[in-house]
């Protein structure tokens, strides 16, 4: 079925800018070490606010899920709703990372040929990178990719499947594939294109629990395994 000249432009948009933001990135991460984390990760918010965080917009901040328990919105802050929003945030994350992560890590030995035993990292090294990978990493890509690219790709294809109770569409795939392209010009390795597949959850928790709290939670914890099962069969030493 051909789209109207009308479709074409409202997925132009967002393509586009998520196309330009990504050229924009993959700039930035030449530069040395943290630093270029750290860039990266303030261009994914300067371009969330220009987009929907500026102008005191509450219904906009909601309807791409970037409330974080009022935290982004312009109403008075409300420690009741901020404590029970990021508890339901991390349970979800630790429920879905006590259903994902063994599996996850039979599919890292596979993939990686590994065939000597697990021999345990030190978890402080995790611990001291926690609060990186939570701000620097998952924080701005959660809002970019899953705030405002998957909520304006559903304004264009509508969600019309219904996954596990949440209500999913093209602009999941079509966001994930944008994803796994953006972490591949950042570093030029086929591997990174494998971040689809946790995009693909990333947009479900999204669209299940009608925020970013939750993603934010999940994508730190599981960069934070991957981190770990890497150290611990001396992967990259």
């Amino acid at each position: 079925m051909s789209l109207g000249t009308g479709q074409r432009s409202r997925w132009q948009r967002p393509v586009g800018i998520a196309v330009g933001t990504t050229a924009l990135v993959t700039v930035l991460s030449k530069l040395p070490g943290s630093i270029a984390a750290t860039a990266i990760g303030f261009a994914f918010l300067a371009v969330t606010y220009q987009l929907v965080l500026r102008g005191d917009d509450d219904a906009r901040v909601r309807a791409h899920g970037l409330s974080l328990g009022g935290l982004l919105e312009s109403e008075p802050l409300s420690a009741a709703r901020i404590a029970r929003e990021s508890l339901t945030a991390i349970a979800w994350a630790c429920a879905l990372g006590a259903l994902i992560f063994p599996p996850f890590w039979l599919g890292f030995r596979w993939w990686w040929r590994i065939h000597v035993p697990l021999h345990p990292a030190s978890l402080s090294a995790s611990l001291n990178d926690a609060l990186g990978q939570l701000l620097v990493i998952a924080l701005p890509e959660e809002v970019f990719y899953r705030g405002w690219l998957q909520s304006s790709l559903d304004q264009v294809w509508n969600p019309r499947w219904r996954v596990l109770g949440a209500r999913l569409g093209p602009g999941l795939f079509v966001m994930s594939a944008l994803f796994a392209v953006g972490h591949f010009f950042t570093e030029l390795d086929l591997n990174r294109l494998a971040v689809f597949f946790p995009a693909l959850v990333f947009g479900w928790l999204r669209a299940r629990t009608r925020g970013v709290g939750a993603g934010i939670v999940f994508h730190a914890l599981c960069n934070l395994f991957a981190s770990y099962l890497s150290q611990s069969y001396g992967l990259g030493r």
